[in-house]
């Protein structure tokens, strides 16, 4: 167990606040008008991401919170915390995996097969073509570059080969049977690979369930790499960002294509750093005794 005195941790809480207030405020000023943004909005939206939620600070499993003048760390009154007989507190693991162990190991699981696999970089973004393929109403409010009939032959000359389910899924009925792979939740393990944008984006997911194992920093990091990449994402995508002031990367030609391996692949490189850390989370929660058998009432 690693402890942190009281004039440490509060540096870090503090840091980590502010850290989190960045990264959300033009988020929470459009909220407060009423505004909608087609490409952030994704991260709130379909993550379910919540700024307060984003904007607690974590020491992570294994980690210990001395008391200060003032008392024990305010989360000793969160939920899977427990505060020790001399004012420290820290991750009470057991209690979380009573909770939590069946997600715990999925997760593991899931970015442990991924972390093994090599990746694919052939796929140039043609998931959110698909989504809008040969169908006249769009998830977006917004024109497509090439138009109907432009972005459809676009799809048509490519060989789609989408791994993600959870991007596969919004395909069009057009645009499944032109994809080679089936991705099904059941399959997510075997066909989930470091390439994928939508992988790499759900390492933010992953974080966000592992809840209060995660450090702060880790989980912050995860979230960012998810916002980056959500940009790279539209800008790939068929919609005209240009309402947005965002320049295309048109995949629909050699340099567009080139331009997007590239920055698959620093992505790629990103996630799999934080990948490796959401395994030791997992690992290190899993090295925990396994909980006793909840009684049933």
């Amino acid at each position: 167990m690693t402890s942190l005195p009281a004039t440490t941790w509060r540096r870090l809480l503090e840091a980590h606040q502010q850290r989190a207030d960045f990264l959300t405020a033009d988020h929470r000023a459009r909220r407060a008008a009423r505004e909608h943004h087609a490409i952030d909005d994704f991260l709130y939206e379909y993550y379910g991401t919540r700024p307060a939620v984003l904007r607690r600070w974590h020491p992570g499993v294994g980690v210990g919170l001395e008391p200060g003048p003032d008392g024990s760390a305010p989360q000793r009154q969160w939920r899977w915390y427990a505060t020790e007989p001399d004012g420290s507190t820290q991750l009470d693991s057991t209690a979380f995996l009573t909770d939590r162990a069946d997600s715990v190991r999925f997760i593991h699981r899931l970015l442990s097969a991924i972390a093994s696999r090599p990746a694919f970089t052939g796929c140039f973004g043609l998931h959110e073509w698909a989504m809008v393929y040969r169908q006249r109403e769009h998830r977006h409010p917004l024109p497509l570059r090439l138009g109907q009939a432009g972005t459809d032959a676009v799809v048509d000359s490519h060989h789609m080969r989408c791994t993600h389910f959870d991007a596969f899924r919004f395909f069009t009925p057009a645009a499944v049977d032109l994809n080679r792979l089936r991705p099904t939740r059941a399959s997510q393990v075997q066909l989930d690979q470091p390439g994928c944008l939508h992988a790499s984006m759900d390492c933010h997911k992953w974080a966000t369930k592992l809840g209060p194992a995660v450090p702060g920093d880790l989980a912050l990091d995860c979230f960012e790499l998810a916002r980056d990449i959500r940009l790279l994402d539209m800008r790939a995508s068929p919609y005209d960002l240009s309402s947005y002031g965002e320049p295309a990367v048109p995949i629909e030609t050699p340099e567009g294509k080139a331009e997007y391996v590239a920055r698959q692949r620093e992505f790629a490189q990103r996630a799999g750093e934080l990948r490796a850390r959401l395994i030791e989370v997992c690992a290190a929660l899993l090295d925990q005794p396994e909980p006793a058998a909840r009684a049933v009432r």
